[in-house]
């Protein structure tokens, strides 16, 4: 019954298992091999994992043993010599069980450094390959990103990167690892060329401009402690809605025609000086009034709704910039002509 009721452990928690049967000294050692995002993981797994009984640990133990065996042979032989020694050791159905996971992590492992490359870097380094080459490459790549790179191929090279991708067997760790060094160096290489361009900040710039207001506030202010000359790039490739000041007063007037007037007022209830003058000098008098009005007897205000209403402001900005009705400035760095 007991063992009916003993959950299940994560793939984490058995690590962590792992971890405390070997002790501090020994643990230690491993540490030193792990990348930082993960043994931020283990270690708080480590951490939350509280008392596991003998049969469990045993059991984990095992398949981590289990696990070492078919590395070492996979690394030192390949994957059918891996099959021969893993079947004679754990059996036929154990040693299937055992390669599928192994080749599934295998294959994210190796040419990990791809995973954050976009398309138009990829086709970059790929481009002048062999067909045989890119089709290896792109076989440990997103499918998506995959396909991208073969659409930019020539006819004739595509239908050569396809079949070799379809026909492709199981290639050697040895010319893996060469093609993945190789490749690691010219993705190296790319990068330290073209590390100052901005695609990745306006990229980044894009999905604050999309945030809830309160998000794009925190990330900012953890961010400009971290790295503070960042944050300053990504907010200069941005409109936020302290950014109202730096409009041109025809495009102000143009786009407060669109606002609600009870997010006028929200919005203002935190509003800087600059900004609230920048608003009142292009409203009408009467809307001027009417908004002032309102800010005296609006009390009691969630700041939620505040950055809601500010957000909705600036939504409405950055459509109207979309057609091209009124001009925003980024970073002091867009000439206007009148």
């Amino acid at each position: 019954m007991a063992d009916v009721l003993r959950p299940e452990l994560t793939g984490p928690q058995k690590a962590a298992a792992v971890v405390v049967s070997l002790g501090a000294d020994k643990a230690s050692l491993i540490y030193q091999y792990i990348d930082a995002s993960d043994l931020e993981t283990l270690t708080l797994e480590v951490a939350r994992l509280g008392m596991l009984d003998a049969q469990q640990t045993e059991d984990v133990l095992s398949e981590f043993y289990q696990s070492c065996m078919t590395q070492k042979a996979v690394t030192e032989g390949g994957l059918e010599y891996a099959r021969t020694v893993l079947e004679k050791a754990f059996g036929v159905a154990t040693a299937t069980s055992l390669l599928e996971k192994v080749t599934k992590s295998l294959k994210n492992r190796e040419f990990a450094f791809l995973d954050k490359a976009d398309v138009k870097s990829l086709y970059s380094a790929l481009q002048n390959e062999r067909p045989q080459t890119v089709a290896l490459v792109l076989s440990y790549v997103d499918p998506s990103k995959a396909a991208g790179v073969i659409e930019q191929l020539p006819p004739e090279r595509q239908v050569r990167v396809v079949e070799s991708i379809a026909t492709m067997e199981s290639a050697s760790p040895t010319a893996v690892k060469i093609i993945e060094a190789e490749m690691e160096k010219k993705f190296s290489s790319m990068l330290t060329t073209s590390n100052v361009k901005v695609g990745g900040i306006d990229y980044v710039a894009g999905i604050m401009n999309n945030l809830d207001r309160s998000s794009e506030k925190a990330i900012f202010d953890r961010l400009g402690v971290n790295n503070a000359e960042l944050a300053d790039e990504i907010r200069k490739r941005m409109f936020v809605f302290e950014d109202i000041v730096t409009m041109d007063d025809r495009s102000v007037q143009r786009f407060v025609r669109d606002c609600d007037p009870r997010d006028l007022v929200l919005a203002l209830k935190s509003a800087n000086g600059d900004v609230s003058n920048k608003l009142f000098m292009n409203m009408s008098a009467r809307m001027a009034e009417s908004i002032r009005d309102d800010l005296e007897i609006t009390t009691n205000v969630r700041m939620k709704d505040v950055e809601d209403a500010q957000q909705r402001i600036v939504g409405i900005i950055r459509d109207l910039e979309e057609k091209n009705e009124i001009v925003i400035l980024k970073g002091g760095k867009d000439d206007i002509i009148a």
